[in-house]
């Protein structure tokens, strides 16, 4: 599912909320979601999962076509951790 597919869904089962409303509450809802992430922060959704950042060290990798070593720096990286709720709901 696509950002714009989320916001005609919604749009379709709340008819009193126009589309220009829903996609800025989605805009500011992913908005937020982000801006913590880049700070640090661990966002939860009780139900859903969770949202953090961890932190990838330096390594050496190889170039697949030629096998050369070269060196990747650490980076941060997003993961999600499904919540309880969500994977009892999936493996049903």
């Amino acid at each position: 599912m696509t950002k714009s597919d989320l916001i005609l869904k919604i749009t379709e089962k709340n008819k009193f909320l126009l589309q220009k409303d829903v996609q800025k509450v989605i805009d500011t809802f992913f908005g937020r979601i982000s801006h913590s992430l880049e700070n640090g922060n661990r966002i939860e959704l009780r139900g859903f999962g969770a949202f953090g950042v961890k932190n990838r060290s330096a390594r050496i990798a190889r170039n697949p076509r030629t096998g050369e070593p070269v060196p990747v720096q650490s980076k941060n990286i997003p993961f999600f951790k499904m919540g309880k709720n969500m994977r009892i709901r999936l493996n049903k």
